[in-house]
């Protein structure tokens, strides 16, 4: 794999020049962080992005107050890169978590797998690699930052990313895997987070929480109220299942921002929004179709991506496309912290920044890990988004039937019609473009 060399002193000017602190951060106390991050939901399930018949109404009010960004992506369509690309604010291809899992054993079957010594061994050091970068944890609490993880999260105890406090043990032998604990915040009630708060509060110090719940992740077993309602508005129960679970987590976002006011921490607390990868339910099973989660189509990386900050962050609709990788930087910022060098994202309110912007990027790789040490052993497709373009590129080594893919994806965001060798002027550059960002 090839990456751009930089000398040490042009390497260590850049990491001196190449950021802005925020004024206002340096002038006032560090504001409180909720970073809400949604897990299995495509882009176009939210009432805000238009949505015929899912109603999020606590989320559609949040895209009213917050800076919103419909054209916003994750570089990855998998859960686990794609959290640990939030949390560093690095693609995958650098932080070196490329899949969910390493490589299953030859032979032992089904979950017995999670026995296996060698598996766990393996496991052990992809957990490693999350001790190697920095994480939003760690940076915050240069800043005395107190930080809660909820939901989601692969690498061990929480604690390996920086968190102060957590959910997630991590521990194999007592099923610890994906989340564990954490995987009941939302479904069974946010009394932690409240806790957490008030806990924060009576310490005089600022908070950051990782709220990443199981929803509206597969198990779809939504409350039965949600069901009924929309048990006749979809074509089937699969569809309807979704869609209330879609509703079940935009009810617990609803509840933790009512918990912020009622609390007097509204106007102190940055409110991010995310979700982890895209999701398309298949019509008669609670599963994904095609094109959606672990693809490299934008119904598995495409996500709107929003920021509240009321008095501090103008509400406003902005199409540029904007990545999960903008997310780190923007929260460091804004508690007035520098941005590490690694970094490849910019501050979401940074106006010049956002003017200068007009690509994306982002990988995919397989679901288990061939060689946990060597990410192109592993790349199934890299993408890019430029202006009103999407180029997509197979890696020949892992998908050596597919084709080079090239979409007007404003035209065309549904991906239909692949224009690669209609517009091999536009092809050509936006491949060497995509090369020039990284090489397997």
């Amino acid at each position: 794999m090839k990456f751009p060399k930089l000398s040490k002193a042009i390497f260590s000017l850049a990491c001196l020049s190449g950021f802005s602190l925020s004024s206002l951060a340096a002038e006032e106390p560090p504001p409180n962080v909720l970073l809400i991050i949604s897990d299995d939901q495509s882009w176009t399930d939210y009432g805000f992005m238009g949505h015929p018949v899912i109603e999020t109404p606590r989320l559609d009010q949040l895209a009213k107050e917050s800076l919103l960004f419909p054209r916003g992506y994750v570089p990855t369509s998998l859960c686990n890169p794609s959290l640990v690309s939030i949390i560093t604010g690095l693609p995958p291809h650098q932080h070196k978590i490329t899949g969910n899992e390493p490589p299953r054993p030859k032979g032992v079957p089904g979950r017995k797998v999670f026995q296996d010594p060698g598996y766990r061994a393996e496991c052990e050091a992809m957990d490693d690699y999350i001790e190697k970068v920095p994480t939003l944890p760690r940076e915050l609490a240069k800043k005395n930052y107190r930080s809660l993880q909820t939901g989601k999260w692969w690498q061990g105890n929480y604690s390996r990313g920086g968190f102060t406090h957590g959910m997630t043990h991590g521990d194999p032998d007592r099923g610890g895997r994906h989340g564990d604990e954490g995987l009941k915040i939302g479904r069974e009630g946010l009394e932690p987070v409240y806790d957490f708060i008030e806990e924060s509060q009576k310490a005089e110090k600022p908070f950051f929480i990782w709220y990443a719940p199981f929803l509206p992740h597969t198990p779809h077993n939504p409350p039965e109220r949600l069901l009924n309602k929309y048990r006749d508005l979809a074509p089937t129960v699969p569809i309807a299942k979704y869609w209330a679970m879609c509703e079940w987590f935009d009810e617990t976002c609803g509840a933790l921002l009512d918990h912020l006011e009622e609390n007097n921490l509204t106007q102190d607390t940055l409110v991010l929004y995310v979700t982890d990868n895209g999701w398309i339910n298949q019509q008669n099973a609670s599963r994904y179709a095609p094109r959606s989660k672990r693809s490299q189509y934008d119904g598995g990386i495409r996500t709107p991506v929003m920021a509240r900050f009321p008095g501090k962050i103008d509400p406003q609709v902005i199409n540029t496309p904007v990545s999960s990788l903008d997310l780190a930087p923007t929260i460091l910022e804004f508690a007035g912290l520098s941005v590490p060098c690694g970094m490849k994202g910019i501050n979401l309110t940074d106006n010049e920044a956002l003017q200068k912007r007009d690509t994306v990027y982002g990988d995919i790789y397989l679901h288990n890990a061939i060689d946990i040490h060597d990410p192109s052993k592993n790349l199934k497709w890299r993408w890019m988004v430029q202006g009103d373009w999407k180029v997509i590129l197979p890696n020949p080594e892992v998908q050596a039937n597919d084709i080079p893919e090239l979409y007007h994806i404003t035209l065309d965001p549904y991906e239909k019609i692949n224009l690669y060798e209609k517009r091999p002027e536009v092809a050509k550059q936006l491949t060497q473009d995509l090369n020039d960002w990284w090489t397997p």
